[in-house]
Order: C-alpha cells, then sequence, then structure tokens
C-alpha cells in the first residue's frame, strides 16, 4: 500500500523533501515541569466552555518524556524533515530570564534529529504566549513584538545552524483573528479592530526578528508559515458573490501575505472596514518587507461565500466530500491557490508546510485503517505536483500531523494524525495513511 505518481513526478526527486509536523502546545504536555509558566492556552483550557469536554494540554501526548521514541518514530517513516515548534514559556518562563532546562529540552532534540538524518524545520511561535505578556495586551501590545523578537535572538543563538530552517511564526490569522477577533482561541477575545491590530502586530514581530535570526544562523533557511483558505463564491454569475469572496481573500491571505512581500496592506480593507484599520507607525511596513528565503503554506480547505445584507457569509455545500472537522474535501483549489498566488507575488520557494485531514479514526485489532486520509493526501499531492507543472516553486510537502494530538478548541475530539495516540495508554499506532507514505519513501530511495 503505497502512494501513485508517475515516474516523472516531482516527488520521486530526492532534493523533494518530505516532513511531518507537530507544534509543541498540542503534543509535549508536562506544562509544569522544568519551570514552564503558564501559556494562554493553558489559561483559556481552564476556563469553562472555551475547550470541548474540558480538555487540557496538561499531558497531551507526554512527548516532553516520550521525544526519543517519537523521534525514532519518524525515522521509521523514512521523511527526509521534522517541523516542530518551541513552546516560550519553557524558555523564558520569568520575563527576561533565560531558563536552561528548556534551552537543554530543544538543544537533545535537535541534536537527536540530526543524529537520525532528519532536517530539522523550527517554527519559534506555535500560538503558546507566556500569560504574563497577555497580561499586558498580549499581541494587542506593540511591546510584545519586542519581546518576540528577544526570544527568536535566545533561540536561533541556542541553536544556531543546526536547525535547517527556521520560521518566525505559524498561521499569524489563527493567532490573531482566532485569538482577539471571533474568541475561538486564546485569549477569547471579539472585537474586529483587535483581530487587525493583533496582526500587524505578529508580522512586526516577524520583521523584528529576521535579522537577529540571519546573524545567529546564516547558514539556515528563514522565512515565516502562513495558512491560506482560498475563497469562492457562492454563485460564480453573481457581482455580488464575486466581490464577498474577494474581500474574504483579502482579509484572510492578502493581509499576511502582501506587507510581507510588497510592503504594504491590502486597501481594501480599509476601504471597505475603515474602523479596523490598525495603528501602524512610520517604518513598521519597511520592517515587515524583509526578504524571506521560503514561504511555508498551510492548506486545508476552500471557503464558498455568499453576499448577504450582513455582510459575506460561508456556505455549507450539499453533497460535498467533508472530512471529520466538517471542512470540504477540496484538492483543487490547492492548486489554483498556488498558481494565483505565483501570478499575483514576486514569492520565494514555497513549502506546504501543513497539509492533512481530521477522520473518524478507531483503532480495531491493533490497526486503523484511515483509507479517507490516504485519498485526501494522494489527492492533494496530485494538486500539489499539477502546481509545480504550472511553474510553482515548490520545495517541500509536510503532513499534518505526525500523531493524533490536542486539536485546540477541539481537545481531543479530532484525529488528525497518520499515528493514532491511544491516550489511555500514550500507546502510538501508525495508522495505514503512515505506511502509505513509508512505502513511498522506501520506494523513491531505492529508485
Amino acid at each position: 500500500m503505497s502512494f501513485d505518481f508517475p515516474k516523472s513526478s516531482p516527488f520521486r526527486r530526492s532534493d523533494f523533501i518530505f516532513g511531518v509536523a507537530t507544534a509543541a502546545f498540542q503534543i509535549e504536555g508536562a506544562n509544569q515541569e522544568d519551570e514552564r509558566c503558564e501559556s494562554i492556552w493553558d489559561r483559556f483550557c481552564a476556563t469553562p466552555g472555551k475547550v470541548a469536554n474540558g480538555d487540557d494540554g496538561t499531558i497531551a501526548c507526554d512527548h516532553y518524556h516520550r521525544w526519543e521514541e517519537d523521534l525514532e518514530m519518524i525515522a521509521e517513516l523514512g521523511v527526509d524533515a521534522y517541523r516542530l515548534s518551541i513552546a516560550w514559556p519553557r524558555i523564558m518562563p520569568v520575563e527576561g530570564q533565560i531558563n536552561d532546562k528548556g534551552i537543554a529540552f530543544y538543544q537533545q532534540l535537535i541534536a537527536k534529529l540530526k543524529q537520525l538524518g532528519i532536517k530539522p524545520f523550527v517554527t519559534l511561535y506555535h500560538w503558546d504566549l507566556p500569560q504574563y505578556l497577555e497580561d499586558r495586551g498580549g499581541w494587542l501590545s506593540r511591546e510584545t513584538a519586542y519581546k518576540f523578537a528577544e526570544f527568536a535572538d535566545i533561540m536561533t543563538k541556542a541553536l544556531g545552524d543546526d536547525v535547517y530552517s527556521y520560521a518566525t511564526f505559524n498561521e499569524p490569522l489563527c493567532s490573531a483573528f482566532l485569538g482577539y477577533r471571533y474568541g475561538q482561541h486564546a485569549p477569547g477575545l471579539t472585537e474586529d479592530k483587535f483581530g487587525f491590530q493583533a496582526a500587524h502586530h505578529i508580522l512586526l514581530a516577524h520583521g523584528l526578528a529576521l535579522p537577529k535570526m540571519r546573524e545567529n544562523a546564516p547558514s539556515a533557511e528563514h522565512g515565516i508559515v502562513l495558512n491560506f483558505t482560498p475563497a469562492y463564491p457562492a454563485d460564480p454569475n453573481n457581482a455580488a458573490d464575486v466581490l464577498a469572496a474577494d474581500f474574504d481573500e483579502q482579509q484572510g491571505i492578502h493581509w499576511f501575505l502582501q506587507p510581507i512581500i510588497e510592503g504594504q496592506y491590502p486597501d481594501a480593507v480599509r476601504q471597505q472596514q475603515p474602523l479596523w484599520w490598525p495603528t501602524i507607525l512610520p517604518g513598521d511596513l519597511e520592517l515587515i518587507k524583509q526578504p524571506i528565503d521560503y514561504l511555508g503554506i498551510n492548506y486545508y480547505t476552500r471557503h464558498v461565500i455568499k453576499a448577504t445584507d450582513n455582510g459575506p457569509k460561508q456556505v455549507t455545500l450539499e453533497g460535498v466530500e467533508r472530512t471529520d472537522m466538517g471542512w470540504e474535501v477540496c484538492p483543487q483549489a490547492l492548486t489554483g491557490l498556488l498558481t494565483k498566488l505565483n501570478e499575483r507575488y514576486e514569492l520565494p520557494p514555497i513549502f506546504i508546510t501543513e497539509n492533512g485531514m481530521a477522520g473518524a479514526d478507531t483503532l480495531e485489532d491493533g490497526k486503523v485503517i484511515d483509507q479517507q486520509r490516504c485519498d485526501y493526501y494522494q489527492s492533494h499531492l496530485n494538486a500539489v505536483a499539477d502546481a509545480i507543472e504550472q511553474g510553482v516553486e515548490l520545495k517541500g510537502y509536510f503532513a499534518w500531523s505526525l500523531m493524533d494530538n490536542f486539536e485546540w478548541a477541539f481537545g481531543y475530539e479530532k484525529r488528525f494524525g497518520i499515528v493514532y495516540v491511544d491516550y489511555d495508554t500514550q500507546q502510538r499506532v501508525p495508522k495505514q495513511s503512515a505506511t502509505y507514505f513509508q512505502q513511498f519513501l522506501k520506494q523513491r530511495a531505492g529508485a
């Protein structure tokens, strides 16, 4: 059982990077060990009604204690790279002080990956802001951007060129909009203006951090990871729907990409919603617009948008395949996204840094048959190959996720892993989809 790609497929080239991805808060657990401080997600989980079943990250996948066996499991898959994130609350549990135990945990992890011949892709921020910074405004405060730059300086000094690739942030849209605009994620605030201000400060933090990161790790690649959900009009012949879908993309795609590549925010937001416009100081956009070595793109699904009297609304189509998250399976929208962005912007090389699906996976007779996920990966990899054929420079692909884990506000209800986790015993069981990756990568290595 394996993926099926033609002999000419870019995925058969040895320089195309296949990897798996995780995030610290979702897998590590041990959230009170070795001096780690409270994060905004610890606080959010402790707030009744915020996370399904009252779940939290106290244990998660217990990766903090099982990291060696987890890295061996990654090596067994035969992938080229592993994308992980650093828990800021482990590194600076007391403001202004470095926690050597936190640094040592990640140093040993990176050293083991190198020993196994796996390229480390390190994300510096995957949503777990120290609560002491949120208490002073979090990403609504400009100060937090400077605090992040200090943290990025510390981590890139500690890990240096042992890391193949650094990302400043994972999915600023989720941190800013889900956290400060829609209230679905930590810290749970709900003002449109807050979302755009938080987004600006996160992008400012990215710009402030990059020069130090390059100085500390000159041989590594440095970039950012953005999540994009392309928007399609419910009725392509209805001008209002077309405009509504475009505005959805102006907020969800171009608000985050345009300042990085072109040094400006999309004017459509100012024109249509002037009250959302954030405070931007002189020089900010020049800082944000710095060369990046690569752009990480996370893709899961598309939006279908209809214009209404209350603004653009997402429409749920009937009769389409969906994942356990309720998201439409739409690989062709990934090809469309990549080719459109490639036409619109002067882009650096791209990595698909997350792609995958949640399934209602069950362990039966020691096996997990996740055929829908196997088909999802096959169709989305085909979509990536189509984009490459159309001229998109794309260097690698990461499956989300290595293993089932804490799925934010959904707690442990949603399983994205290619490895099944029994949360009672912490047993890891590779699913059928893991076998598909493993067998294909074995074939490629033997080609």
